[in-house]
């Protein structure tokens, strides 16, 4: 694993979240959230708010790396195998043996954008929606807030598929 890439990955919510919450649907989510431009910017730390979010999309990354990277899976399924981690006990023999011929199967950006992209709608979707119908908020402020995250988990799990 290239552990720099997870930092890197980190920095895409603060980004895409710039491009879309102030560019792309800046009218509309202020509109949908009631509030005026001014109430939002009032109390806004951009020392808390940026590393925070930072921080959390490396939360992110790593959740999503074990998603989109499908050979993770075969190292949490020998993780408890006696020998695992021992070199040239049977189990690693076997592991570097499948690493070398399938290490690289679906280890593209387009594969993670992918998978990003369902987990945009199987998690941020039904996550942000139950919250949405408990707190009563607008379904347009939903899928804004959908919208972003989807595209956020697109990025981060193109490049961590790709890199890490």
């Amino acid at each position: 694993m290239n552990y720099g890439v997870f930092l890197l990955a980190g920095v895409v919510p603060l980004i895409t979240g710039i491009i879309w919450y102030s560019g792309l649907f800046g009218k509309a989510w202020v509109k949908a959230t009631g509030k005026t431009e001014e109430e939002l910017k009032s109390g806004f730390k951009p020392l808390l708010v940026f590393p925070l979010t930072v921080l959390f999309g490396i939360l992110v990354a790593f959740a999503m790396s074990s998603i989109v990277i499908h050979q993770s899976g075969l190292y949490s399924m020998l993780v408890g195998v006696e020998g695992f981690g021992v070199e040239g006990s049977e189990v690693m023999n076997d592991l570097n043996m499948m690493m070398s011929k399938y290490g690289t199967n679906y280890r593209t950006f387009k594969h993670g954008m992918l998978h990003g992209f369902i987990a945009g709608i199987s998690l941020a979707l039904p996550v942000l929606g139950t919250v949405a119908l408990f707190e009563r908020t607008k379904f347009k402020l939903v899928w804004i807030h959908v919208g972003y995250w989807t595209l956020t988990f697109m990025m981060i799990g193109g490049i961590v598929c790709q890199f890490a």
